[in-house]
């Protein structure tokens, strides 16, 4: 592959990227991407035969990038507080850069579950509990996190992050009202719901 072939391959993958993200699997049209990236239709279908193709890889890429981001959770030398402060200053921001992703994501749960099912099989949630127990065995005692209760937690943990810009328009026009911006709210959520959840767990 030239490196001409390897700038027009990026192009149309960020343009997809876009448009996937503002319309969806089934509000985009080849058309509509190959116009985001300035080029002819026919040259879209020499490098992405289908739209299922084209993306199939976008999704594939969203997802490796956020699950690579939060790698470091994992990381033995933090401790269990510091790894769920670190999941909300990463994963919140990671949010803010990506703020339609969680409306896309959860798009594709209702048009193609089987999509989700399959990228939720590739977790290992015995090892994750594993590790978790491994490292963090004390506070996990402490806490009363069992194996039966980490789906409960790790949901809730995700919720509070995710939430906000689903709800961006209601969230958006409240703290309008209250004169908060919501910018801010969100920068303040980082810590503030590391907080909440550290403070219920020890209840």
């Amino acid at each position: 592959m030239t490196e001409n072939d390897k700038q027009t391959e990026e192009k149309i993958f960020e343009s997809a990227t876009d448009v996937f993200m503002a319309k969806g699997m089934d509000g985009a049209r080849m058309q509509d991407i190959a116009d985001h990236a300035g080029i002819n239709k026919s040259l879209l279908h020499y490098y992405y035969r289908t739209k299922d193709h084209l993306f199939n890889a976008v999704f594939e890429k969203i997802a490796g990038q956020m699950f690579k981001k939060f790698a470091p959770v994992f990381d033995e030398n933090l401790t269990l507080e510091e790894k769920i402060r670190f999941f909300y200053r990463e994963h919140i921001t990671f949010l803010q850069n990506n703020p339609r992703l969680p409306a896309f994501l959860l798009n594709e749960l209702h048009r193609n579950p089987a999509r989700i099912k399959k990228l939720i099989q590739g977790i290992d949630i015995n090892k994750i509990w594993s590790t978790l127990e491994a490292q963090h065995k004390d506070d996990l005692i402490k806490y009363n996190i069992t194996r039966e209760t980490i789906p409960q937690l790790m949901t809730s943990i995700a919720a509070m992050s995710v939430f906000p810009f689903l709800a961006k328009p209601i969230i958006g026009s409240l703290m309008e009202k209250m004169g908060y911006d919501f910018d801010e709210y969100i920068e303040e959520r980082k810590k503030y719901a590391a907080d909440f959840v550290i403070k219920a767990m020890k209840k």
